[in-house]
């Protein structure tokens, strides 16, 4: 199985387009843009913390689960990470935080946010 987590205020940060104003409506955005999206993956986790968690409710459906990080989104990402590699499966991770890809580093393959925005959102 693939497993594909998502450092969701890593993926919205890499587009200047506003997101800061409303944070909650970002996150609701990228849910949407990925839940429409055609990926390869067998399960997709996208993980959102602070002002952003209200955007998006923890829920999980068929291919799709969404987590609200307790405190940090790093620290979820890596737990996520070491479960799903520890059960066996493929692992990547968005993000282009150099210290949360050292730290899954052991457990999954990192990919940038611009790959996923390219995936979910093409442009011209």
């Amino acid at each position: 199985m693939r497993i594909l987590i998502v450092d969701c205020a890593n993926v919205v940060g890499a587009r200047p387009d506003g997101w800061w104003k409303d944070r909650a409506a970002a996150a609701s955005k990228l849910y949407d843009a990925v839940a429409a999206a055609d990926l390869d993956d067998d399960e997709i986790v996208l993980v959102y913390e602070g002002a952003a968690k209200s955007g998006v409710p923890a829920v999980r459906s068929p291919g799709l689960r969404v987590v609200h990080a307790p405190k940090d989104g790093d620290s979820t990402i890596v737990a996520e990470a070491r479960r799903g590699y520890e059960g066996g499966h493929r692992v990547r991770v968005v993000t282009a935080d150099r210290a949360l890809s050292a730290n899954v580093a052991a457990y999954a393959d990192t990919v940038s946010p611009t790959w996923l925005l390219h995936q979910v959102s093409p442009t011209p």
